[in-house]
C-alpha cells in the first residue's frame, strides 16, 4: 500500500479526530496553574495529544504551553508546527461555531481551517508513514502551538528547552509555498479626551472589534443627546443612503449606535467590512462641536476611511514581491476620558519598520495622538533556491498536478517564529479563504488531500 492509499483508508480516522478537538472552545483565556493559555486552549491541547498517543506516537507536553507527537530516531528532526487555539468565533453562523457539523461535504467550526484541521491532516500523514514503515534518517515531530493568534508565546517557551527543527513547514496559510511574509505590526494610537463636547450631543463610550489582526464585525457607541427620536432617524436615513448595516435604539438613558460588518483576517482587510469605521463614517457627519474625540473622528475619517492600504495615511508602501501595505483598525475602546484604538499593519518585505513608522508618525504630529505597545516582527524571506522551497515545490507538483508558483502573503506565521520553516498550505489556489470569518469551514476532500501533501512532504524532507 502507498501513502495515498493509507490515508484514504484513515479517511473516518481523520475526520472523527478532526471533530474532537474542534468542539473544544480554544480561544485564549485567564490563566491557571499548568493552563498559561486558560482551560479551553489547555483541553484542547490535552485531546490532540490523547489523540497523537491512541496513534501509537510518543507525546510530549512540554509545561502545557506546547505539546507534541514524535516518531523515529536520531538528533535532527523535521517540525511540522501548527495551532490549536482560535480567535473567537464572531456572530452570524449558519451552524454553531464549535459543533463540527458536516454539511455538502464541508466542515464546519471554528478553526476548522485555521489550524486544526490541516494539524490533524498532518497529523496522520505521519501516521501513514509510521504505519508503511518508510525509512527516515531523522525524526519528525508534530508540534501543537498553542497561543499563534495572541502573540505566539508558546514558542518562546518551547525554543528554551528544545532546538529549532532543520526544516519543516507550518500547515497555515496556502499553497503552493509562502516564500516570503510581510512584516508585522500590532499598536495602539490614544488620545486623551481633555476637551469634552459642549453642545447637544456627546458620545459616552465606543466599543467595538475582537483583535487587532480580525477586520471588526460589531461595534457600538453610546450617544447622549436632547433629541432622540432625530438621532434615531438620522441613522436610518444614513443607513439607507450608505447601505451600511446601522441601528439606533433608545435605552432609557442613551441612544445605543450598532454599527456590523464584514468579519476578514487582518492581513487581508479588503475582504471585510470595517464596522468601526462605518461608525466613524457616521459620527463624522454630524457636528459634535470643537472637541478631542470630535478631531480624533475627523482626523481618521480623513486619514484612513475605508482605505485598506494605507496611502490615505502615507504609508502606502509597496513591492514586486508582496503587493501593498495592509492597514486594518482593529478595535476600539473610548470612554468619556480617553480613546484607544488598536491598528494591525503589514509592510511589504523588502521595507524595514521605519520606512513606515517615520511617515506614520509625522502624520500624528500635533494631533495629541500617541503610539503605544507597538509589537513587531520582521519581514520573512526565504531564497527561492533554498533546498526546503525545492522539496516543497517538488510534492507540490507531484500531488497536485499544478505548477508551484511561491507566493508572499500579508499573514504572519508560524515560520516568523521558528527557524528552517514555511508555510505550506492548506487552502489551496481558488478556495476561499475563511480564516477568521463567521462560517469558517474545510471540506473534508480537502482535509484528505491535504494529508497525503503532508505526509508525502514529511517524507521527502525527513527520508
Amino acid at each position: 500500500m502507498e501513502i495515498n492509499e493509507k490515508i484514504d483508508s484513515m479517511k473516518d480516522e481523520l475526520i472523527s479526530a478532526t471533530q474532537k478537538v474542534l468542539k473544544i472552545k480554544s480561544v485564549q483565556d485567564d490563566p491557571k496553574p499548568g493552563m498559561p493559555f486558560g482551560e479551553g486552549v489547555s483541553n484542547t491541547l490535552d485531546a490532540a495529544l490523547e489523540i497523537s498517543k491512541n496513534l501509537g506516537f510518543k507525546t510530549v507536553n512540554v509545561d502545557g504551553y506546547v505539546g507534541y507527537a514524535e516518531y523515529g530516531q536520531g538528533e535532527d528532526y523535521v517540525g511540522i508546527l501548527g495551532h490549536l487555539d482560535v480567535v473567537p468565533e464572531g456572530t452570524g453562523w449558519k451552524y454553531p461555531p464549535y459543533a463540527a457539523e458536516i454539511h455538502d461535504g464541508k466542515l464546519y467550526a471554528r478553526g476548522s481551517l485555521d489550524d486544526k484541521g490541516p494539524i490533524m491532516a498532518s497529523l496522520f500523514g505521519l501516521k501513514a508513514i509510521m504505519d508503511l514503515k518508510l525509512p527516515l534518517t531523522k525524526k519528525v515531530r508534530v508540534i501543537f502551538g498553542t497561543n499563534e493568534e495572541t502573540g505566539s508565546a508558546e514558542i518562546a517557551h518551547y525554543l528554551k528547552k528544545e532546538k529549532s527543527p532543520v526544516s519543516g513547514f507550518t500547515p497555515d496559510a496556502e499553497y503552493p509555498i509562502i516564500y516570503a511574509e510581510k512584516g508585522l505590526t500590532i499598536f495602539d494610537i490614544v488620545k486623551e479626551l481633555k476637551v469634552k463636547p459642549n453642545g447637544p450631543i456627546s458620545i459616552k463610550y465606543i466599543k467595538g472589534g475582537l483583535r487587532p489582526n480580525m477586520v471588526p464585525d460589531y461595534t457600538e457607541a453610546g450617544i447622549l443627546t436632547d433629541d432622540k427620536p432625530a438621532l434615531i432617524k438620522s441613522v436610518k436615513e444614513y443607513a439607507k443612503k450608505t447601505g451600511f448595516d446601522l441601528n439606533a435604539t433608545d435605552n432609557g438613558k442613551m441612544v445605543i449606535l450598532k454599527s456590523v460588518g464584514v468579519g476578514a483576517h487582518g492581513s487581508l482587510p479588503q475582504l471585510g467590512k470595517n464596522a468601526i469605521m462605518q461608525l466613524f463614517d457616521f459620527l463624522g457627519s454630524f457636528k459634535l462641536g470643537k472637541c478631542d474625540i470630535a478631531e480624533f473622528i475627523e482626523f481618521l475619517n480623513k486619514n484612513v476611511g475605508f482605505d485598506v492600504y494605507g496611502a490615505k495615511f502615507g504609508v502606502g508602501l509597496e513591492d514586486k514581491d508582496s503587493g501593498k501595505l495592509s492597514f486594518n483598525v482593529g478595535v476600539i475602546d473610548m470612554n468619556q476620558d480617553k480613546v484607544t484604538m488598536t491598528l494591525n499593519l503589514r509592510y511589504p518585505v523588502t521595507f524595514k519598520l521605519d520606512d513606515m513608522m517615520k511617515p506614520f508618525k509625522e502624520r500624528i504630529k500635533g494631533t495629541g495622538i500617541t503610539i503605544e505597545n507597538l509589537e513587531h516582527q520582521a519581514p520573512l524571506f526565504f531564497p527561492k533556491d533554498n533546498p526546503l522551497i525545492k522539496t516543497l515545490q517538488k510534492v507540490y507538483k507531484e500531488q497536485t498536478g499544478k505548477e508551484p508558483t511561491l507566493l508572499a502573503i500579508g499573514g504572519g506565521t508560524y515560520a516568523k517564529e521558528m527557524d528552517n520553516i514555511v508555510a505550506f498550505g492548506p487552502i489551496f489556489p481558488g478556495e476561499v479563504d475563511l480564516d477568521h470569518q463567521v462560517n469558517e469551514y474545510i471540506e473534508v476532500e480537502s482535509l484528505v488531500k491535504n494529508a497525503k501533501i503532508y505526509a508525502h512532504a514529511i517524507y521527502e524532507l525527513a527520508k
